[in-house]
């Protein structure tokens, strides 16, 4: 099974950013990690700071991997274009945050992305991604 994993803005600085919200692990040693525990999936990692790569991404493998698992950051309250860049593509998404952002500003509390994707996971730190692995296995 092919899964990918698109990380949006900020979450390259995970291990340095926030710690007490992030935690200290880098993403890629948690990536390392997820392979590991799914030996099994062909993954494919993308990370970008910019919203336009995101988008190309999205619709560079929404038509033939089995599943994305997308952290869209900060542009999850933002970005109209992302939720319908998933909306264009027929490979299932799974929206995942790190922090629970129903637990933070306001502004957090609404996602352009949620109701485009087939599920979302928040709050459970990186442990969403392999719940999110799991539920398209």
């Amino acid at each position: 099974m092919n899964i990918a994993i698109i990380n949006g803005p900020n979450l390259n600085l995970l291990g340095t950013r926030e710690p007490d919200v992030y935690g200290n692990k880098t993403f890629e040693q948690y990536f390392e990690e997820l392979k590991m525990l799914f030996p099994n999936v062909l993954f494919n990692y993308f990370q970008s700071n910019v919203e336009g790569e995101l988008i190309n991404e999205l619709q560079r493998i929404g038509f033939t991997y089995e599943g994305i698992i997308f952290n869209p950051g900060g542009y999850t309250h933002t970005s109209v274009a992302l939720g319908d860049a998933i909306a264009a593509i027929s490979t299932s998404v799974v929206e995942v945050h790190i922090s629970n952002i129903f637990g933070r500003e306001e502004f957090r509390k609404i996602s352009h992305v949620s109701a485009k994707a087939k599920g979302v996971i928040s709050g459970l730190g990186l442990k969403g991604y392999a719940l999110a692995v799991e539920y398209f296995l």
